[in-house]
């Protein structure tokens, strides 16, 4: 994410809070300039009670984490809950691309937002927000990425006990992007002939599948599948089995997901087994929205293809968890009755919808650039009118609760994002538990300005 939390602190702190942060790898410290960085050298095991003690040492009210899964993060919510302090979490936008997501408790499928219709009702006409464009973005989140894996691997002495949720070699995950990036000049091609078929087509002749990546938390924790093989299994099984002879099934491939995993092979193999090779397709390239327009359906597990399918009204069937899998605006039927009547988008209960994401939870903004420059360090835009407001510990025991797995909240991460979390206090604390400071004084170290610089 590059110097976000920096400018997010700064911004913090030009609002009048005392802000803390955390660091887990070298990749969170070379991108992070402000004062008061702490970095954390211990095991996950000695997590919790590191952060109880921080908390208590520093009075902290509030804790930012980008995403909800990652083992830090699952645990750094628990202890949270258990003092009674605030937590608040940043994903990618609901809507994109023009938004991101800041949430109290948790995010996506462990969102607050109710999965209630009738609780979206608005009085009188809803006026389409107009957001500041964010911007093309790939090559800062490129450079961002290749500063952060280098940090993380430079500075790894430094971090002995640290656990990524995902590979950190640099030179590794290099190779994988180079081999991503032949990937798509070969599909640029490979793929135009369909891509321009299917773009001719008006929500008649076939079924659109966006794929996800493979350790997305989207799938990881919040669906049923073990893998996305799995998932891809299932929905060719079916659509041979209940979909209208005439129509076609389209996989389009996620673009973060290229360099890791073709499913080329598997779908054909499964296509063949099935008997409707011919009509089962994979797509590397394609413009997106204008597939999801041209489609008669599309199928997901819970990905934001399946809102910005809302969008185009091409009715979606959620096969895992999602904060927009809500009757009027998903379909509530099996997937195998859903090939055949997939129904239609209540596209009046989506405004509606929208209306209150960007109200309550959606920023106008990017956290790879600044796009508004009437507003703070980050460039955002904050639901509420300020990140104090949007951030304000009032707020987590605001909104109406939805149904959560398990016990710890675990949710949503992004791809090239490092595990950072950032603390703000006001003047109240929270309660301060019993515990052994000699232990986390030798797990708390200050930065040293040396190793900080900007990304």
């Amino acid at each position: 994410m590059g110097p976000f939390f920096s400018l997010l602190a700064e911004e913090l702190k030009s609002e009048g809070h005392e802000v803390f942060k955390i660091h887990f790898n070298g990749g969170d410290e070379v991108c992070y300039t402000q004062t008061s960085a702490y970095r954390y050298r211990r095991d996950l095991l000695g997590w919790p009670a590191f952060l109880r003690a921080f908390i208590a040492r520093h009075e902290i009210d509030r804790i930012f984490l980008f995403g909800d899964c990652r083992p830090y993060h699952r645990r750094a919510i628990k202890v949270a809950r258990e003092l009674g302090v605030a937590v608040f979490v940043f994903e990618e936008g609901y809507v994109r691309p023009d938004y991101v997501t800041l949430e109290p408790g948790g995010v996506n499928a462990h969102s607050a937002l109710s999965r209630e219709p009738g609780d979206y009702v608005t009085p009188g006409p809803v006026k389409q927000d107009v957001p500041q464009p964010a911007g093309g973005v790939f090559w800062r989140i490129v450079g961002y990425a290749v500063r952060y894996y280098l940090a993380a691997w430079w500075l790894r002495g430094a971090f002995p006990h640290y656990e990524h949720h995902r590979p950190l070699n640099p030179f590794s995950e290099g190779l994988r992007w180079v081999r991503s990036g032949l990937r798509k000049l070969y599909y640029l091609c490979a793929d135009y002939p369909l891509a321009r078929r299917l773009s001719k087509q008006q929500h008649s002749g076939y079924y659109l599948v966006p794929l996800q990546v493979h350790c997305d938390a989207q799938v990881t924790h919040h669906s049923r599948y073990a893998s996305i093989e799995d998932f891809i299994a299932e929905v060719i099984g079916s659509f041979a089995a209940h979909a209208p002879a005439d129509t076609e099934l389209v996989f389009r491939q996620h673009p973060m997901e290229r360099a890791y995993h073709d499913y080329g092979r598997l779908i054909a193999r499964l296509a063949a087994r099935y008997r409707v090779r011919g009509r089962v397709h994979y797509l590397h390239e394609g413009h997106l929205p204008m597939l999801l327009h041209g489609a008669r359906g599309t199928v997901t597990i819970n990905s934001t293809v399946g809102l910005s399918s809302v969008y185009h009204r091409t009715p979606v069937k959620v096969m895992g968890y999602a904060v927009y899998d809500i009757p009027g605006l998903t379909c509530e039927k099996p997937l195998d009755a859903f090939w055949q009547a997939p129904g239609e988008v209540d596209h009046r209960l989506y405004r509606r919808f929208r209306k209150h994401l960007v109200a309550n939870v959606l920023g106008n903004g990017s956290f790879y650039r600044r796009v508004r420059a009437d507003r703070g360090s980050t460039g955002i835009e904050w639901p509420l009118g300020s990140l104090s407001a949007a951030s304000d510990p009032a707020r987590a025991g605001v909104l109406p609760i939805a149904a959560r797995v398990g016990e710890e909240v675990a949710v949503g991460t992004n791809a090239v994002s490092p595990p950072a979390s950032a603390a703000a206090r006001l003047c109240a604390g929270s309660a301060k538990p019993n515990v052994d400071w000699s232990s986390v004084r030798e797990a708390e170290e200050p930065v040293s300005q040396s190793f900080q610089g900007a990304c």
